[in-house]
């Protein structure tokens, strides 16, 4: 098994690529080891790695978050284990519903007026189809969270959290598209 890894523009994330499907539907974001334990096999053994801060699961990807007191020459090698040790293994990466409760918990937790649907659904389908594949490639996921008084609320995960060009990207590049083709988007704002 080769796996490739990835600089993001977030330099304490890395994205490891398996060359296998990671998650089928939607993403995982893990950002300690207790609620990565409960939800993923593969999570909880990348968390048990010295210096890993968060774990984010895409399609095809997997992105590690480190703290800023180790090297990645260090840490690589055990991550690239622990990836390969799972995949080869056969054990899912999601134990049980725990995708379908993150999944089905973001959802429950979106807030608009349903005045504004029309607006609301444009708005996704625009971060459906421009937005979302290019933050994957960066190892990253933004999704929306919430539409108030002209205000779209998203939230970053994965490399994009905590990223240092994450205020540019959300304000520069996500607002503008969303004005441009919304005119009722005044602003966008980041939300966890």
């Amino acid at each position: 098994m080769f796996i490739q890894t990835e600089a993001t523009p977030n330099p304490a994330t890395l994205k490891f690529l398996p060359g296998k499907e990671v998650l089928l539907e939607g993403t995982a974001d893990f950002r300690d080891a207790d609620s990565a334990a409960a939800s993923s096999p593969l999570a909880g053994k990348l968390f048990s790695i010295n210096g890993v801060t968060g774990v984010f699961f895409g399609y095809d990807f997997i992105t590690v978050t480190k703290n800023d007191s180790l090297e990645w020459q260090h840490l690589k090698p055990a991550i690239l284990g622990a990836i390969m040790e799972h995949f080869m293994s056969g054990v899912p990466v999601m134990s049980g519903t725990g995708q379908a409760d993150a999944d089905r918990a973001e959802q429950d937790g979106e807030f608009y007026d349903k005045a504004d649907e029309e607006i609301v659904v444009t708005i996704k389908e625009l971060l459906d189809t421009r937005v979302r594949p290019a933050v994957a490639q960066d190892g990253g996921d933004i999704t929306f969270r919430g539409y108030e008084n002209g205000t779209v609320f998203l939230n970053m995960k994965g490399s994009c959290a905590g990223c240092p060009s994450s205020t540019a990207t959300l304000k520069h590049g996500i607002q503008n598209l969303l004005k441009h083709f919304v005119p009722e988007v005044q602003q966008v704002e980041q939300i966890a």
